[in-house]
C-alpha cells in the first residue's frame, strides 16, 4: 500500500499547494512528478486514465468498508425537510413575496417526499446491522442535497453507513453532510457515476425528480431490459406523480415495448410497501 507520509508525494503537493495559495497560475514543468502534474493530467490524451481512475478509487474505499449490495435512492435535489420547508414559507409569507411564497408552499407539499425517504434509509439500515452473507444493504445516493440528503440522513440516524456519489456541476453541488466521510466520492463523468450506481445496486427506489432521476431511471430499466444488468427491484415512490408523469402504457400500445416490460418496476406509496417489495424480491 502507498505510504501517505511518502516524502516525495508530500513535495509533490506542497508544489501545488504554494501555487494555489500564491494565486499563481500552475505552469506545465517537465520535473513534476506525473500524477502530481494536473496540467498533464487534464490534457485530452490523458483522459482514458481519469476515467480508470473514477472506476478505481470509489471501488476500492467501499471494497474496504465490505460494500457489497445497496439501495439506490434518487429523486429530487429540490425538496426539502418539513421543518426546512414550513420555516421558508412562514418567511415567504412574511416577506408578502407571492412568487416566493407559491414555491414555499409547493415545498411544503413535497415534504413529504423527503421525509419517506429518510423513514425508508431507516428502516432498511437498521434492518442491515448486524446482518452478513449477502443480506446486509447499505444506502447509496447521488450525494446532494434534497431527497438524496434524507436517505443518507435516514441512514445516519440508524447509526449506519452509507454511499455518496456526487457529481462536478457548473453549479457547484456539495455533499450533504449526512454521507460518511470516507464514502463521499466526487465525479467529472456522468457515465462512471452511473455505473457505480449500478455495480453494487440490489435495489432503486426513484422519488419524484427532474431530469436527473428520469435518466437515471431510465438508464436502469434500458440495462435490466437488455439484459445487461441483473433483474433488480425498481421502485417508482408516488404512483401519483409518477402515473401523472409518464404513461408507460403508451409504449406497449405502440408496439415499441412489450407487456412484460411493465414487470420491470412497481408503484409504491408507503414505507412498507416499498421495502417489502425489496424484500420479498429476495426472500430477505
Amino acid at each position: 500500500m502507498l505510504d501517505p507520509h511518502d516524502r516525495r508525494l508530500a513535495d509533490a503537493w506542497e508544489t501545488l499547494k504554494a501555487h494555489f495559495d500564491n494565486g499563481d497560475t500552475l505552469k506545465p514543468e517537465s520535473n513534476r512528478l506525473a500524477f502530481a502534474d494536473p496540467e498533464f493530467l487534464l490534457r485530452r490524451e490523458t483522459r482514458g486514465m481519469r476515467i480508470q481512475m473514477e472506476m478505481l478509487k470509489p471501488d476500492l474505499a467501499q471494497i474496504e468498508r465490505g460494500i457489497e449490495h445497496t439501495v439506490v435512492i434518487f429523486g429530487s435535489a429540490r425538496f426539502r425537510s418539513e421543518e426546512a420547508s414550513h420555516l421558508q414559507l412562514m418567511q415567504a409569507r412574511a416577506s408578502g413575496d407571492e412568487k416566493a411564497t407559491a414555491t414555499a408552499e409547493v415545498l411544503v407539499r413535497n415534504a413529504r417526499y423527503y421525509e419517506q425517504s429518510r423513514a425508508l434509509a431507516h428502516t432498511i439500515t437498521q434492518f442491515s446491522q448486524g446482518k452478513t452473507n449477502g443480506r446486509k444493504l447499505f444506502i447509496c445516493t447521488g450525494g446532494g442535497p434534497g431527497i438524496m440528503e434524507a436517505a443518507n440522513r435516514g441512514a445516519a440516524e440508524a447509526g449506519g453507513i452509507s454511499v455518496g456519489l456526487n457529481i462536478a456541476l457548473p453549479h457547484e453541488q456539495t455533499p450533504n453532510p449526512y454521507i460518511t466521510p470516507d464514502l463521499s466520492f466526487k465525479f467529472h463523468y456522468f457515465a462512471m457515476r452511473k455505473m457505480h450506481f449500478m455495480m453494487r445496486a440490489k435495489a432503486l427506489v426513484a422519488f419524484p425528480g427532474g431530469f436527473g432521476t428520469l435518466d437515471e431511471l431510465f438508464e436502469t430499466l434500458t440495462l435490466v431490459q437488455c439484459k445487461k444488468a441483473k433483474p433488480v427491484p425498481i421502485v417508482l415512490f408516488g404512483s401519483h406523480h409518477w402515473k401523472r408523469l409518464i404513461n408507460l402504457h403508451v409504449l406497449v400500445e405502440e408496439g415499441v415495448i412489450s407487456e412484460e416490460d411493465l414487470d420491470l418496476f412497481k408503484y409504491a406509496d408507503t414505507v412498507d410497501d416499498a421495502w417489502n417489495f425489496i424484500r420479498d424480491f429476495y426472500a430477505l
